[in-house]
């Protein structure tokens, strides 16, 4: 948290397992999250789309697709947009497995405050949009 902008110091935190801790600003099916990695070894860094409504999270998803050129210049080639499982949606990378110095785990701090600076604004754009979508 220290590592954010002034305007995103009202995220709220959450670790509901011990492998994962997660970030969101009020609702927390939509977070951003620091966890291990599904697919390969390592560390996962990334906003989840999680609702419960499966065609906000592919609403979401489709919205940071159209950002995909925009959001890779800002953060590097190695962030994706993908489908998870369940109707999920997530915008992440995964970092190399290594030892959790405190170096290590203030680079990972770091990496995911800019993913959440770069991210945010998209995704209070798009999730305002949902309203106007679903009128």
């Amino acid at each position: 948290m220290p590592h954010l902008p002034a305007r995103w110091q009202g995220i709220q935190s959450r670790q509901p397992f011990q492998w994962l801790v997660q970030f969101h600003f009020g609702e927390p099916a939509l977070h951003y999250e620091l966890s291990r990695a599904w697919s390969r070894p390592g560390w996962e860094l990334g906003l989840h789309c999680e609702a419960r409504d499966a065609h906000l999270n592919r609403f979401l998803l489709m919205g940071f697709r159209r950002h995909l050129f925009e959001i890779k210049d800002t953060l590097g080639p190695a962030v994706e947009a993908e489908m998870w499982v369940r109707g999920w949606t997530k915008v992440y990378e995964v970092h190399p497995e290594t030892t959790l110095t405190t170096a290590y785990q203030e680079q990972l701090a770091r990496r995911l405050a800019a993913m959440i600076d770069c991210l945010q604004p998209i995704l209070i754009d798009w999730r305002s949009q949902v309203t106007q979508v679903y009128r």
